[in-house]
């Protein structure tokens, strides 16, 4: 698929504002939020880092998106990248590592330890369903768009990206939705294009056994449930509900994320996940100048954007010479 490179920033860049403008107020209550929104960057809130700072969300997307710039590509590479930055904190804002989450930790502990491989360390039990592995997918569904993956191959690559951490088939099903949303408004960027993704999910995903965890998303009045009947929290249900909640019921980026953020909760995480989308929606130049000028070590995740846009162009140029 021919998608450009300043696409390719919008999804990511979108999640990384996001994910930085979340990072300050994560678990904060909802309440609090009410009383005092968050309405631009701020820093040293939850953590002492600075505005602009993003979190795990947007270091594990790039540990991922990096790996696969690179031609030959195995799924250890990307492990190894999670590894690099847990412990030496490569592909962090500030080259420190902060919030972790247990589910990640515990799958890369392992990895790393030699107790399991890439293929089988990521966690199976019921407790290992938060948003772990949703926060860090978008780069997986930007590779398999690029490279016109086939459908059948495309759905077991998104389940073994998430399984790199979390194998639970919910979190497998989590991430296998945003996916079908996200290819549809990176083929059709509007509104109609989330509705579609969501049809074709239902279509295609109808007989796992965990679609009954989003059977909210199919009803007609999702779009119209009230904000107290959205959950922000670490549950990867919760979190894709309410990330696709605020960008159905917002017309621009900064409304959006915005709206993800005041959620209170999982901050960082629900409004990066909407961020990503909402980027691939309405555009890089809609995510707001002083926001993107804000965001740490911006011009190094654009680097590694247009490295991978450019290894992927290549591969595909080689793929139709065959």
């Amino acid at each position: 698929m021919n998608v450009s490179v300043e696409k390719i920033k919008s999804v990511i860049i979108g999640h990384a504002v996001a994910d930085a403008l979340g990072v300050p107020v994560e678990f904060c209550e909802r309440e609090e939020l009410i009383e005092n929104p968050v309405t631009d960057m701020m820093g040293y809130g939850t953590y002492d880092v600075p505005a602009g700072a993003w979190s795990d969300d947007t270091s594990m997307s790039l540990c991922a998106l990096d790996a696969m710039s690179h031609e030959g590509w195995k799924w250890d590479d990307i492990m190894n990248n999670f590894a690099d930055w847990l412990e030496n904190g490569k592909y962090t804002p500030t080259g420190e590592t902060f919030d972790v989450g247990r589910t990640c930790l515990k799958a890369i502990v392992s990895y790393c330890s030699g107790e399991s491989d890439s293929t089988n360390c990521g966690r199976t039990d019921e407790r290992s369903n938060g948003n772990g592995s949703l926060m860090r997918i978008n780069p997986f569904v930007l590779y398999a768009y690029v490279n016109n993956m086939h459908f059948d191959k495309w759905l077991e690559f998104i389940k073994n990206a998430s399984a790199l951490t979390h194998a639970h088939d919910c979190s497998k099903l989590g991430c296998l939705i945003y996916a079908f949303v996200l290819f549809h408004l990176l083929g059709d960027s509007n509104k109609d294009s989330i509705d579609l993704g969501l049809r074709r999910a239902e279509c295609h995903l109808g007989d796992y056994l965990e679609i009954e965890r989003y059977k909210r998303l199919w009803r007609s009045g999702f779009v119209n449930l009230s904000e107290s009947e959205i959950k922000s929290t670490g549950y990867v249900v919760d979190s894709l509900e309410a990330a696709l909640w605020c960008l159905l019921t917002t017309d621009n980026y900064r409304d959006c994320v915005l709206k993800a953020v005041n959620l209170g909760g999982d901050t960082d995480t629900i409004a990066a996940v909407s961020g990503g989308l909402a980027g691939a929606l309405y555009g890089y130049d809609s995510i707001p100048v002083e926001w993107r000028n804000t965001l740490i070590k911006r011009e190094y995740i654009e680097e590694i954007c247009e490295r991978a846009a450019e290894s992927w162009r290549v591969q595909m140029d080689s793929f139709g010479k065959d």
